[in-house]
């Protein structure tokens, strides 16, 4: 099975994120990452879903999710010609004494502290998931107290855009 990064253009309207999502649960495909965010059309979101699958049975649930009423556009994005980052929140413990080394790390991986506590930093991080992933691993020794991360987001490099075309302007 390989990673596959969907980009789904739907109405903005309610209900649709569950329409889609249930495709894929009752197909039997989990999902690895979500995340939804209008476009730059305010009646246009975009659902970047990462899944796990072979070709085949993606390929199917792909012209299924087509047939949705509210979906306008799917392209499936390919890593090279893309760009992916997902969006890392961390409570890390710090104490005086290890605080110098914690900010250390934190400028390594170009993060930033967000907020600071007596004995804790709250960091935010931006990257691909294996950069967030090194990041997790290098603060683990200090003690991690608390996280969230983002679903991945990704867009195509270059000046094309899959939210051009009169079908998307009607919308």
């Amino acid at each position: 099975m390989t990673m596959h990064t969907l980009s789904v253009l739907v109405e903005n309207k309610p209900g649709v994120l569950a329409r889609v999502s249930g495709l894929f649960s009752r197909r039997g495909f989990n999902i690895d990452s979500l995340a939804v965010g209008e476009t730059e059309n305010p009646d246009v979101s975009r659902i970047t879903i990462v899944v796990n699958a072979e070709s085949s049975p993606l390929e199917q649930v792909t012209k299924q999710l087509n047939k949705l009423v509210n979906v306008l556009k799917i392209v499936e994005l390919d890593p090279s010609i893309s760009v992916a980052r997902e969006l890392l929140l961390v409570k890390v413990r710090a104490d005086r004494t290890a605080r110098a080394q914690v900010l250390e790390t934190v400028n390594l991986f170009r993060a930033r502290v967000v907020d600071v506590a007596a004995d804790t930093l709250t960091i935010e991080a931006t990257g691909t998931p294996d950069k967030l992933d090194a990041l997790l691993r290098d603060l683990e020794p200090f003690g991690i107290k608390e996280m969230v991360q983002s679903g991945l987001v990704a867009i195509g490099r270059g000046s094309r855009a899959i939210t051009a075309g009169p079908a998307l302007r009607a919308a």
